[in-house]
């Protein structure tokens, strides 16, 4: 074995890649100082596993690799790989040529490669035990490695002598056993750790193992009391249907009091209403009659002016109607008589009139009062009527009950009448036993129509239940599908969350400053915080806003100055505050006729939501980005509108003022709108799960009730089939 090649690139030096091959002949490399001797000896020490900057005269591993120089740039890694001949097999391993070779990276990544494949540095190490070649091996002796051997202490020469010994290997290997052996030994004493303590736990779980048996004992014997407590019940239930059968009666009695009572009101009711309608048809005669009389009371007063104006004429002509005056006079008087008389049955009619009225009031008093008891009886009565219902109904299922309990009970006792007159009759009677036969036999047909019947129920029943299983089983896949998405979207949920609050996805600066605004009230919030924007605007608004999603929103200057301030302080970094009281943007453009070109959405303050307080900083912010639906559109409004506009599309492109473009695929999807945005449907979407699995859980406990009755049932129909079986004539 000995050594045919070095590759060396980017190792110390050695920016440019060189192979150096050792053919028969060369014992040595040799050259003035500083050509790079050392460096190839350090190469091989490298490449063999050396982990000490120290040992290849550098600070730190980085300093392998090339750093450059005036005229030429460093190297992102060193590549070192070394050619050894195994025709003798003295590695072990099935190649006749053997390369190693050791790569690292500025970034600290390592790796090591055998014949070309990724192997650990372990490999390495084991490759060459026993060999003399190695970091540690004798085969390499650098620079005042002589001196350290001889003035080193016995311990680190005896390595070099097990070395060439060849014992290296079985001594790594003696220690790994060990190793090995004492983590088996720990093992050992937690498995006797674990042993004792089940042994403390057997005592314990003896005594539970007795409860355990008692408590089914226990069981048992509640049981019989349970049967017990059924029979009682039944007496009771007997008495209680007989006090319900006396409260029928009772019940039934005053509702007979009841009707006649109703009966009776009725009558004087229509009797009264009899009366008022009397009253009122003599009112309205009365009524009639006093209209006619205030008539004929305005005609004779209207006879009665006519008469004076005609006296008042007369008096101009008095010698030529003298006689005329006095048969006027006479009449007047008779007139004058008519009228008082008229006005004292007028008088008499109005009195009339008063008492006939207040008899009116009295009797709608009267009939008010008969109204509110006729409805307090119909109320009573009403009320009566359902309490009856219900003990009616109650008095028939009991009734029912005591009917079903009878029938068995006579079908019990007539069969066993039979039996006993048919067992006299067998015993009498020889005779009669092929006739008796009959019967029986008949009977035993009639069991087994029952028995038949009775377990296609029983296979109905079971059918039923396999059904009711198979959706129990459906709910609960259904109960387990929703609480894995119930816990994965309060999962997301709450990392969301979390991450909000802590304001991840910000600059340092921004959330030292958030993390003061309990105790600044004048922080409102960040502008992401503040404004709603819908899935489809998301990307264009973030890329119109751009740094400026990030701008922290005050109530004035004042606060935004005691932060500058604090972050000053602190040496937190910088951010950018937007005070109400100083921004107050109106948004616009210059050319307002490009809002109604082809393809153009709007203004971009004007597709975001958010508090009216906040409308002049949005309008500052995004008042003169126009947002356009694709970039064709975008260029053909730019050229039109001479690069004059600020404009951004849906998909995130945007151009600016002076004709530049940005763009590309956005490296992922979570920006800071889309994620206040799915908190929002998170929580909608827990929710809604939450409701959905709640229904499902009611309908489980709906089918587990079905399931309980129907098991009930079949354990009557079992009951019934078993005592069929029983009855069964041999």
């Amino acid at each position: 074995m000995y050594l045919k090649s070095i590759q060396m690139h980017g190792f110390k030096s050695f920016a440019n890649k060189i192979v150096l091959d050792f053919h028969n002949g060369i014992t040595g490399i040799v050259g003035p100082n500083g050509s790079g001797k050392s460096n190839v000896s350090d190469a091989v020490r490298w490449v063999l596993g050396e982990q000490s900057a120290k040992q290849l005269r550098g600070s730190s591993m980085q300093d392998v690799i090339f750093s450059g120089t005036e005229n030429r740039k460093p190297l992102s890694y060193a590549y070192v790989a070394i050619t050894m001949d195994n025709s003798d097999h003295v590695l072990d391993i099935d190649f006749e040529e053997v390369t190693v070779a050791r790569r690292v990276y500025r970034s600290g990544e390592s790796e090591y490669l055998l014949n070309g494949s990724a192997c650990r540095l372990k490999d390495v190490h084991e490759l060459f035990y026993d060999t003399g070649i190695g970091k540690e091996g004798y085969s390499i002796i650098g620079q005042g490695q002589i001196e350290k051997i001889l003035n080193g202490r016995p311990e680190e020469r005896r390595e070099l002598f097990d070395e060439a010994a060849g014992i290296v290997k079985y001594k790594r290997r003696k220690a790994t056993a060990q190793k090995k052996l004492e983590t088996e030994r720990d093992n050992l004493v937690r498995i006797n750790d674990i042993l004792s303590e089940l042994e403390r736990q057997v005592g314990p779980l003896e005594r539970q193992s007795e409860k355990a048996k008692t408590y089914l004992k226990k069981k048992e014997e509640l049981k019989s009391y349970d049967v017990n407590m059924f029979l009682l019940e039944i007496g009771q239930i007997d008495t209680q249907l007989k006090e319900t059968e006396e409260n029928c009666q009772i019940a039934g009695a005053q509702l007979k009091d009841t009707a006649e009572k109703h009966e009776t009101i009725k009558g004087q009711y229509e009797k009264i209403e009899a009366a008022m309608e009397a009253a009122a048809e003599d009112i309205e005669a009365v009524r009639q009659q006093l209209n006619q009389a205030v008539i004929t009371k305005s005609r004779l007063e209207g006879d009665v002016n006519v008469l004076t104006e005609q006296v008042k004429a007369a008096k101009l002509s008095d010698a030529h109607f003298k006689s005329r005056v006095a048969e006027i006079e006479a009449d007047k008087s008779e007139k004058a008589r008519q009228k008082e008389a008229y006005e004292t049955e007028e008088a008499s009619l109005a009195k009339q009139l008063l008492h006939i009225t207040a008899c009116r009031k009295g009797a709608e008093g009267e009939l008010k009062a008969l109204q509110a008891a006729r409805r307090n009886m119909d109320e009573s009565i009403k009320q009566r009527q359902e309490k009856l219902l219900a003990l009616l109904n109650q008095k028939a299922q009991l009734q029912a009950k005591q009917q079903k309990f009878d029938t068995l009970t006579e079908q019990a006792n007539i069969q066993k009448a039979q039996l006993n007159k048919r067992l006299l009759k067998r015993k009498s009677e020889e005779s009669d036993l092929d006739f008796l036969l009959e019967e029986q036999a008949a009977a035993l047909k009639k069991i087994q129509g029952s028995i038949v019947e009775l377990k296609q129920q029983e296979q109905q029943l079971v059918d039923r239940q396999s059904e009711w299983e198979r959706k129990l089983s459906d709910v609960n896949k259904a109960i387990s599908e929703h609480i894995a998405g119930y816990h994965k979207a309060a999962s997301r949920l709450e990392s969301l969350r979390n991450i909000a609050e802590r304001y991840d996805g910000y600059g340092n600066s921004i959330r030292r400053v958030m993390e003061q605004k309990d105790t600044e009230p004048g922080i409102l919030g960040v502008v992401s915080d503040l404004i709603k924007v819908e899935e489809k605007y998301e990307t264009a608004i973030e890329t119109a806003l751009g740094g400026s999603i990030q701008n922290i929103v005050t109530e004035d200057e004042q606060t935004a100055k005691r932060l500058i301030a604090y972050l000053k302080k602190n040496r937190f970094g910088r951010a950018t505050f937007l005070p109400l009281t100083s921004v107050s943007g109106k948004g616009g453009i210059k050319h307002p006729q490009a809002l109604n070109e082809t393809g153009v959405i709007g203004l971009a303050h004007t597709l975001v939501q958010n508090d009216s307080r906040y409308d002049g900083v949005l309008a500052q912010l995004l008042g003169r980005v126009v947002v356009v639906d694709t970039i064709d559109h975008a260029a053909a409004l730019a050229r039109k509108y001479h690069y004059s506009l600020s404009i951004v599309t849906l998909e995130g492109e945007s151009l600016r003022p002076g004709g530049s473009m940005t763009g590309g695929a956005f490296k992922n999807n979570s920006n800071l709108l889309g994620r206040n945005r799915e908190i929002e449907d998170l929580t909608r979407q827990v929710a809604k799960i939450k409701e959905t699995l709640n229904q499902q859980t009611a309908r489980k406990d709906e089918i587990l009730t079905a399931q309980a009755l129907l098991a009930d049932d079949l354990d009557v129909i079992r009951e019934g089939l078993q005592q069929n079986t029983s009855r069964k004539i041999p």
